[in-house]
């Protein structure tokens, strides 16, 4: 990313330039990024390519003013620091499940942030509802956020679990990974009817007083705590709802797709 592309990227998350990669900057940057771009899965379902690329996705997320799942958020957010002099390292993680067993390999990317002034963070812009800011890679006891409790801890292979109010999200391995090296991770998550995001439309973003999420049809306001939620009647209040509370323009309303696969099959794996 050049200068230019830098400051489009901060303009499109409401953040000033910081002088330096500091690890208050860090904050700043991660807190504004969940305020202002959307986890969204909306490209499963509306037939557009999803490229690993730095360019594509930064033209994504800034140019076409969208948000993305965590290979394209954490993606892009790591130019975006990376542009801004932070050393920022791509990790490879596999999310646990309702029954505590891990996912696919790269299943999940996050990052590691080095800081200017000796900050060692986990940064973690496109895993939905998660710590509102990076995480100390080297603590291991509780952190405090207003996203939760959060704990990093040790396994017996080197890894890192990361747990939020005590649930398992995801084990991080450390080894530091390039962006096309999820491909397949994104490809699995695309295209097999195991991923939960072709079972289900996402669009969620962080507020100043909690969350809006819209899922299909529903549209979900968390406000302190408190959930109200609406159905939208027709395809116009839906793309009236995307673009009113998401700052995204769509020609079509997005739909879950049938399986690929004939029932029975296994599909990709």
């Amino acid at each position: 990313m050049d200068f230019d592309q830098t400051d489009a990227y901060l303009r499109r998350i409401g953040a000033e330039r910081p002088a330096a990669p500091t690890t208050r900057a860090l904050h700043d940057l991660h807190l504004a990024h969940l305020r202002a771009v959307p986890f969204e899965n909306l490209s499963i379902h509306l037939d557009e390519d999803i490229e690993l690329t730095e360019e594509s996705l930064v033209a994504k997320v800034v140019g076409a003013h969208r948000g993305g799942f965590c290979y394209e958020l954490n993606g892009a957010f790591a130019a975006l620091l990376t542009a801004l002099g932070f050393e920022v390292n791509l990790m490879q993680a596999r999310v646990y499940d309702a029954s505590g067993h891990p996912g696919i390999p790269y299943d999940h990317l996050a990052l590691r942030v080095r800081t200017s002034d000796g900050g060692d963070w986990l940064a973690d812009v496109g895993f939905g509802t998660h710590s509102h800011f990076p995480l100390l890679f080297g603590e291991r006891g509780d952190q405090s956020d207003p996203g939760g409790t959060f704990r990093i801890t040790e396994t017996p292979e080197g890894d890192l679990d990361v747990s939020r109010d005590g649930k398992l999200q995801y084990v991080a391995d450390l080894r530091p990974r390039a962006l096309g090296d999820f491909t397949s991770g994104a490809w699995w998550h695309r295209t097999s009817p195991r991923s939960h995001f072709t079972q289900s439309l996402v669009c969620s973003l962080l507020t100043d007083a909690g969350r809006i999420t819209l899922s299909g049809r529903t549209l979900t306001t968390t406000t302190d705590g408190e959930r109200h939620t609406v159905e939208l009647a027709t395809d116009a209040d839906v793309l009236d709802a995307y673009a009113a509370h998401f700052g995204i323009v769509l020609k079509q309303v997005p739909h879950v797709k049938k399986t690929a696969y004939p029932s029975g099959s296994a599909g990709p794996s």
